[in-house]
């Protein structure tokens, strides 16, 4: 595994996300992504199952605009990795951003990377 081509890999999968998340698609792009024993744990301590992060992001309100900042990868091991990063995300009305420490961790199955974990923590 070349960091720099999974760098690239996984921030674009990254980036397909958040605009999944902006154009109401969110619930089946990760649908799709996630293993199917994945998990997300949100920055307001809630841990959602694949099927949990399905339902939820069916009825989230969109994103509006985001940005990915200071993105580091981690290698865990040869088929697998942490892409680690600052997401910066603004919905309409909402007075500020949510700004975040979030890590998405991916495990390559069958020639594609799967989420196996994200997290997120708020940053003040």
């Amino acid at each position: 595994m070349t960091d720099s081509k999974t760098t690239e890999e996984l921030l674009a999968l990254e980036h397909e996300g958040w605009k999944s998340l902006s154009d109401g698609t969110g619930d089946r792009f990760y649908g799709d992504l996630m293993i199917e024993d994945g998990l997300m744990v949100l920055a307001n301590g809630m841990v959602m199952d694949r099927d949990t992060v399905v339902a939820a992001l069916g009825q989230s309100p969109p994103w509006t605009r985001y940005e990915i900042d200071d993105a580091r990868l981690i290698t865990i091991g040869d088929d697998t990795a942490a892409l680690v990063y600052t997401g910066t995300g603004w919905r309409d009305g909402a007075d500020a951003p949510f700004v975040g420490a979030m890590s998405s961790v991916y495990q390559r199955t069958g020639g594609s990377w799967k989420l196996a974990l994200y997290q997120q923590s708020a940053k003040s």
